[in-house]
């Protein structure tokens, strides 16, 4: 049952203030929450948008001590250019705030101490690395060594890169200190944990009644079916570093409180401090506190278990002691990744551009308007050079800017720049009226559900028929003979110029503007609503601004250039096989290939290369076992769509029976890629 809602609390995964924005964020959940949010406020709801820097954790130390500074002065310098970054790019915070603020401090210190007090954090002594020389614990990243699974000879302490295993500290061969450089040796420490398995069947339930409320994408509720599946488990709530909030507690006065549990109360505190800069202290309360807040979270996939299991099961534990009661977040409609022309952004191999970078030489829009039409809503997209060009000259510059300039051009040279009056309307005016009625409606109910590339596409497609019907009513032609029907046409193109720039108001807020002073209009388009987009909103005789041009084109050679620019992506020469004995349609037709849907994943015990799979191929379930261990994490392929063979004799793999086998290829470094279909097509769909 749809609940109703008098406000909404929207929030941005905290960017982790150790480097700068790159396009994958932007796709991965600050545009999504940026279109939401412009979308509701045009709706007229009362809605508050939060989000902040991150910036506790030992990256931010690692960074430090390469640079020969501290931590904060690392924080200081990110937190102001991914602000900046985020202000070019006409993200509308309410609040952009800072973990490291004392707040922030007091706000994840009192959560401890409640936490604490009400008896439900567990107490643990464990063996961790000692570096005697510089008289420290060592985080785990602190730690290098040989991984105990593929003899990587500089795997991390918590993981080898190389091979993806997750590792212990104490479980490398011939560790180091990355401090010293001497072998650490391993000490007995303390830490407090939060029992997450204890609140498993809550967080179940949770979860499925949220999704029946305001519905859940499937990835994310893949992703948490299969942390449910593994089982919940203990979780270290401070460790021994000296950079973060400082436990509040008698005997761990040398520690701090682990980052995942300080970052996501990170929301808490930006609240709090918007609230008490809008002179209201108390008002934060209005949206963590009523149950008749809607609160919707906004994240990539790799932070859904702090979004979804985590922060809930904290928030569940206040509650049961305390009568002040947290929301949990009724949706988090988390995007998959964004790569960067085929590949992963990479800050090691530079691999990818920053926003900063971009801004410097593109206008925000078009960028904004790109990454819409290419989110990785279901499942991961691409960022290429040669799209972006292609959508801003052939979507925004010949579609919309060319309408909404002819028809300004049209209207100050033949109607002397005022809006004409309209006489009756014919079969063709009519069909525009319907578009005025329908389009408002229909992608609003997107983006109500998170469909924001398909509700742009539905605004896109009404500047389309625009320039038909512009083209079609040949207003050139009747201006000479009938200018009743001329000055119809010219009125009705101006009142569609007026609803674009309502409707495109969450995706391009700096074009739509321009737009609305062209129009000479009051207010601004945001402040129209988005209702008003279905009316005939300006009256004749109504003064127009000046046109100008709304985008400019760019040239091949810019993008050229970019494209020269990038690191070398060519991989390995690949070594050829022999060539295989020539087969004929016939053999091939034999072979039965179908698109399949992951519906789970897990890696194979006591096996470094095999997962288990179970695939959906439309009307039918089964299970495969494929070698990717070593290329895939388990939770990355949940939700994905892959292609299989579907009439293999079924094998055994380590005990497991595997029906059927996934495609992938290998680049010449021994990488593999699994074959995906390039749109999102149905499971079960035959491949010829």
């Amino acid at each position: 049952m749809k609940k109703e809602f008098k406000r909404i609390l929207v929030t941005a995964a905290l960017p982790y203030a150790n480097g700068k924005l790159h396009l994958g964020h932007l796709a991965g959940a600050y545009l999504p929450a940026d279109i939401y949010t412009r979308y509701q406020r045009s709706m007229k709801c009362d809605v508050v948008f939060l989000c902040g820097s991150d910036e506790h954790g030992v990256p931010i130390t690692i960074t430090a001590d390469q640079e020969k500074t501290t931590p904060q002065a690392v924080v200081d310098r990110y937190h102001a250019l991914n602000k900046s970054a985020f202000e070019k790019f006409g993200m509308g915070f309410d609040n952009y705030s800072r973990t490291s603020l004392p707040l922030h401090h007091e706000t994840a210190k009192e959560f401890f101490l409640k936490l604490h007090e009400a008896k439900i954090l567990k107490e643990k002594k464990e063996k961790q690395m000692y570096d005697e020389k510089a008289g420290m614990f060592l985080p785990d990243r602190y730690v290098e060594g040989i991984c105990p699974v593929c003899s990587n000879p500089e795997a991390r302490g918590d993981q080898c890169e190389k091979c993806g295993t997750f590792l212990n500290p104490v479980e490398l061969k011939n560790p180091r200190s990355k401090i010293t450089g001497e072998t650490p040796s391993v000490r007995e420490t303390t830490h407090l944990y939060f029992p997450l398995g204890d609140y498993q069947k809550k967080l179940e339930s949770y979860i499925t009644e949220a999704d029946k409320r305001d519905t859940w994408k499937e990835n994310v509720l893949q992703y948490c079916r299969s942390w449910f599946k593994e089982g919940l488990q203990d979780r270290a709530v401070t460790r021994d570093l000296q950079w973060g909030v400082r436990v509040p507690l008698k005997g761990f006065e040398s520690k701090v409180l682990y980052v995942w549990f300080d970052a996501v109360l990170g929301y808490i505190s930006s609240t709090k401090e918007w609230a008490a800069r809008i002179g209201s202290p108390d008002k934060w309360k209005e949206y963590w506190l009523d149950s008749a807040t809607k609160y919707v979270a906004f994240i990539g996939k790799d932070n859904v278990v702090f979004h979804c299991i985590v922060f809930p099961s904290m928030l569940m534990a206040w509650n049961e002691n305390s009568q002040e009661k947290y929301i949990l977040p009724e949706n988090v409609p988390a995007n998959e990744f964004l790569n960067f022309e085929g590949q992963k952004f990479s800050k090691s191999r530079g691999w990818g551009i920053d926003v900063d970078e971009f801004l410097e030489e593109f206008p925000a829009d078009a960028l904004r308007y790109t990454l819409t039409m290419n989110l990785p809503e279901s499942r991961d997209a691409d960022f290429y050079w040669k799209d972006f060009q292609a959508r801003n000259n052939n979507e925004l510059a010949d579609i919309l800017g060319n309408f909404i300039n002819r028809t300004l051009t049209f209207a100050h040279k033949n109607f002397k720049g005022e809006i004409p009056d309209r006489g009756s309307l014919n079969p063709l005016d009519e069909e525009l009226l319907g578009y005025f009625k329908s389009v408002p409606k229909t992608a609003g109910d997107l983006f109500e559900r998170y469909r924001f590339r398909d509700g742009t596409l539905e605004i896109m497609n009404f500047a389309r028929f625009a320039n038909k019907y512009f083209n079609d009513s040949e207003p050139w032609k009747t201006l000479k003979g009938d200018t009743t029907r001329c000055a119809t046409t010219i009125n009705l193109c101006l009142q569609v110029a007026r609803s674009l720039a309502v409707l495109l108001q969450p995706v391009l807020p700096f074009a739509s503007e321009k737009i609305w002073k062209m129009l000479n209009l009051h207010d601004t388009s945001a402040e129209a609503g988005w209702s008003s987009a279905g009316e005939l909103g300006i009256p004749a005789g109504h003064i127009l601004g000046q046109p100008e041009i709304l985008f400019t084109k760019i040239e091949d050679e810019v993008i050229q250039k970019k494209i020269q620019q990038l690191p070398s992506r060519l991989p390995a020469p690949v070594e050829k096989s022999p060539p295989k004995p020539i087969i004929t349609i016939d053999d091939f037709k034999k072979i039965e290939l179908r698109v399949a849907k992951v519906l789970q994943a897990e890696r194979v015990p006591k096996s470094d290369k095999l997962i288990r799979l179970e695939i959906s191929i439309g009307s039918e379930q089964r299970q495969i076992v494929a070698g990717i261990a070593q290329h895939y994490k388990p939770e990355d392929l949940i939700g994905k769509k892959i292609i299989v063979v579907a009439n293999l004799a079924p094998a055994k793999l380590m005990g497991h029976e595997s029906k059927g086998m996934l495609l992938a290829a290998s680049d010449g470094s021994g990488k593999l890629f699994i074959v995906t279909p390039e749109n999102d097509i149905e499971e079960g769909s035959l491949v010829k």
